[in-house]
């Protein structure tokens, strides 16, 4: 899978979770935007022990020459906007 391709899927709007595959048949599920990001070479994904958690315990990187398929998981879509009321910690 390309960069650009799950780029695409991980900032899509309304955002929709996601479950990545990898050549060792490890599944990585993705619950919010800001738990994932996208470099050339390889994905960064943070990983949450409550899926409701926007804020990662620990994080995996796989090289995306092991990403092997990308499929959505059935819930609400949620938005990625950080307004107020949500949090944006900044």
């Amino acid at each position: 899978m390309t960069p650009v391709e799950l780029q695409d899927i991980a900032k899509r709007q309304p955002f929709q979770p996601f479950r990545v595959h990898v050549t060792t048949g490890e599944t990585l599920d993705v619950y919010h935007p800001d738990l994932i990001m996208v470099g050339r070479r390889s994905v960064v994904i943070g990983v949450a022990k409550d899926k409701q958690q926007k804020l990662y315990d620990r994080t995996i990187t796989v090289d995306l020459l092991h990403v092997v398929a990308v499929e959505h998981l059935p819930g609400k879509a949620k938005s990625s906007a950080n307004g107020p009321g949500q949090g944006s910690g900044s």
